[in-house]
């Protein structure tokens, strides 16, 4: 009998150090934690207190303006208004966020990455060209582009951590809603993040990995930081 409680004990274990549920960790909900030994400390993993529950009210879920777009960024050629935990505080913990995007004809979002998070669009008005790239698993130098013209009424996804765009290919305005299955999804636009740097990544290092020249690295810092 001891024998049998021990082979039963013995596969229970491995199963449960084996089982997917136990094998990772939770996705971060920021982009750094350090670890800190001191007990007075408050811990933030998803980046918020929650409030005491009976002091919640309606408005605590409520938010309001998506009908109209948002402020445009100087220079960039469109306007984004976000819904998030910042803006509606019992989306804290939920695990989801939404957003809309104006983007002015032959214009374009960059090349860029949410580490936090998928990403869903539809379109509500105009033409857009999107598409993700996929590193290629028998070459990680390449990558496989999928990619779609859009048109009012699509909808396209762009699955965590991918490199996307999207790109106004039409004669008028394009407008589309824009929803993350994370509070905080994070936002990383590629060329801003290599190019503009701070303290910049030495010209030596970007010379190599892109095979340019320092005066062309110049002229990148210039446009991008």
């Amino acid at each position: 009998m001891s024998m049998w409680w021990f082979v039963t004990t013995l596969v229970i274990t491995v199963f449960i150090s084996n089982s997917p549920v136990y094998a990772y960790d939770n996705n971060p909900l920021q982009d750094i934690c350090v670890a800190v030994n001191d007990s007075h400390t408050s811990v933030f993993v998803n980046g918020k207190i929650c409030k005491n529950p009976k002091f919640a009210t309606a408005n605590d879920f409520f938010a309001s303006g998506l009908n109209v777009s948002g402020i445009a960024a100087p220079g960039a050629g469109g306007a984004a208004k976000f819904v998030d935990v910042n803006n509606m505080p019992g989306l804290n913990t939920l695990g989801i966020s939404i957003g809309r995007v104006d983007l002015e004809p032959q214009r374009l979002v960059p090349f860029h990455t949410h580490p936090r998070a998928t990403e869903l669009i539809t379109v509500l008005d105009g033409i857009l060209y999107a598409g993700f790239l996929v590193p290629d698993p028998a070459n990680f130098f390449k990558s496989r582009l999928f990619s779609k013209i859009l048109y009012p009424g699509d909808v396209f996804v762009f699955p965590i951590g991918l490199i996307h765009f999207q790109f106004n290919v039409g004669n008028k305005k394009a407008t589309y809603l824009t929803a993350f299955n994370s509070q905080n999804p994070g936002f990383i636009f590629i060329p801003n993040s290599i190019f503009g740097s701070n303290p910049p990544i030495p010209d030596d290092v970007l010379t190599q990995g892109f095979q340019l020249s320092k005066t062309q690295i110049t002229e990148l810092r210039r446009k991008f930081s």
